[in-house]
């Protein structure tokens, strides 16, 4: 899965390594089998406008996202086993539990989806 950030408008950042889920293969793993997310870590998956976290061992957070990357709506300390949807959502952003909370994500703003910094080229010795 290749890794993007997502940044609000002004620059700042709202997840600074997110891993792109966008084929059935990636979007149907998504974070199972992870025993949790850092902070920083998150999983977008797109398309999607519905997520559950049946066969998972930690809470998360579900930011909804319309096809402009406009939050529509934000899930917070989504527990194990539950389910949640957002009518006209395009993609889903997974964040750790209180993720959200602390970058103050809120409806109505748009994210801006960009490439992950990399890390610099080992130099040759």
């Amino acid at each position: 899965m290749s890794q993007v950030s997502l940044e609000r408008q002004d620059g700042s950042t709202v997840c600074e390594r997110c891993l792109l889920a966008e084929t059935p293969l990636t979007r149907l793993r998504g974070l199972l089998g992870r025993a949790g997310l850092e902070g920083g870590e998150g999983l977008l998956l797109r398309p999607a406008s519905s997520i559950h976290t049946c066969f998972m061992r930690f809470p998360i957070d579900a930011v909804f996202l319309d096809g402009e990357s406009r939050v529509l709506k934000v899930v917070g300390e989504l527990a194990p086993w539950r389910f949640a949807g957002c009518r006209g959502a395009k993609a889903v952003v997974e964040l750790a539990a209180g993720e959200a909370a602390r970058a103050d994500v809120a409806a109505g703003e748009t994210l801006v989806v960009r490439p992950a910094a990399r890390a610099p080229a080992a130099r040759a010795a």
